[in-house]
């Protein structure tokens, strides 16, 4: 995307509004809902409400969802999609399109925002965006103001916060829209393991954030082959197919996000994080894709700006064939690749570990 510097303030929207009624207390579900943070690899549609470039409310994205363009950055569904399905929940909708509008039966929010990170300065110079803590801003308003309302006790909302699960997917766009811009001194400041350290200890800080406000049953995935996305394996000279030294970068981060979560199941009492182990599994999918049905690896689906390297070009048609492509655009992965990933967590514990997701529904 082009690298303009535009500055906006953050706007806090209004109160979801609920409506209060017995079918919402006690779903049949092995988790009454989902409630998803993160970035453009799970975002429903939040960016959809805001002043950014960093947008996928138009066609060709959405070509294969059932409903045409959502704001989803992807032909079809994302990997939260697939596991609230898996639970025989309805699709999770975005925070911010629901505001000022009465809601039952509620199966969680996406509070997720394309173009932003782990850092309250990650991806700003695209737009306006949610960083991670103001994504868990308002989740809290969510849990202190508005969910009180669908339960008659405290205890009752404790208990669906705990078998609700919290999906967390952040950090890739810290590398790929702060670390590795001109435009930010990040580099300058911070070696790749300081870096990665810092952006460890501050998601620490909203995960305990998290757990403070009720959330018990959290996954948190971590950052993919951030070298092999076109965006960067195009742009970059280097040998192979992906940047090496860039998936070193985020190596750095994965392995004291696994620590991390470690430390976070066994310093709070009764939490249960599980970490979602995608990137050696993405860079499988890269590396054999025939082995997962796929056969392009490289290329966008979509036609995209900066010769295959940025975002889909408005209404020009994608590839006949997504479902044999690993990318989607310059930056984001099709449907095929999430259903791989999502039905990986589901039922593999060696994916998301300790627990896979359907273990952790009944812990």
């Amino acid at each position: 995307m082009p690298l303009l510097l535009i500055l906006w303030m953050v706007i806090i929207p209004d109160h979801i509004l609920f409506v209060k009624c017995d079918s919402i207390k006690g779903p049949n579900f092995a988790a009454p809902a989902v409630y998803v943070l993160g970035d453009s690899l799970v975002d429903s549609g939040n960016n959809n409400a805001l002043p950014t470039l960093a947008k996928a409310n138009f066609l060709p994205y959405g070509s294969n969802f059932p409903t045409g363009p959502t704001g989803r950055f992807t032909n079809g569904k994302t990997v939260v999609d697939f596991v609230a399905e898996f639970l025989g929940l309805p699709l999770i909708p975005p925070y911010l399109s629901l505001r000022g509008f009465a809601q039952a039966n509620q199966p969680g929010l996406n509070y997720a925002s394309g173009s932003c990170g782990i850092l309250p300065e990650t991806g700003k110079y695209i737009g306006q965006c949610l960083s991670f803590g103001e994504q868990v801003d308002l989740l809290q308003l969510t849990i202190e103001l508005e969910l009180p309302r669908l339960y008659e006790t405290k205890e009752k909302l404790a208990t669906y916060l705990s078998r609700s699960l919290f999906a967390v997917s952040i950090g890739s766009n810290d590398y790929i829209n702060n670390y590795l811009q001109p435009i930010y001194n990040t580099r300058t400041r911070f070696s790749p393991q300081s870096f990665a350290k810092h952006l460890v200890d501050t998601l620490s800080l909203q995960l305990q954030r998290l757990y403070r406000l009720g959330a018990r049953k959290i996954f948190v995935f971590e950052i993919g082959p951030i070298g092999c996305i076109p965006s960067i394996a195009k742009n970059i000279k280097h040998s192979g197919q992906c940047v090496e030294d860039i998936n070193g970068l985020v190596l750095l981060f994965n392995d004291q996000l696994s620590s991390l979560l470690k430390n976070l199941s066994s310093q709070l009492p009764g939490s249960n994080f599980t970490l979602g182990r995608i990137h050696g599994l993405a860079y499988d999918i890269a590396k054999n894709p025939s082995a997962y049905g796929l056969r392009d690896t490289s290329n966008p689906c979509c036609t995209t700006w900066a010769n295959g390297t940025s975002a889909c070009i408005l209404g020009l048609p994608p590839c006949p064939d997504p479902n044999k492509h690993y990318f989607w655009d310059g930056f984001h992965v099709t449907e095929a690749v999430y259903k791989v990933v999502a039905e990986s967590c589901i039922w593999n514990s060696s994916i998301c570990s300790p627990n896979s997701i359907k273990e952790l529904v009944t812990v």
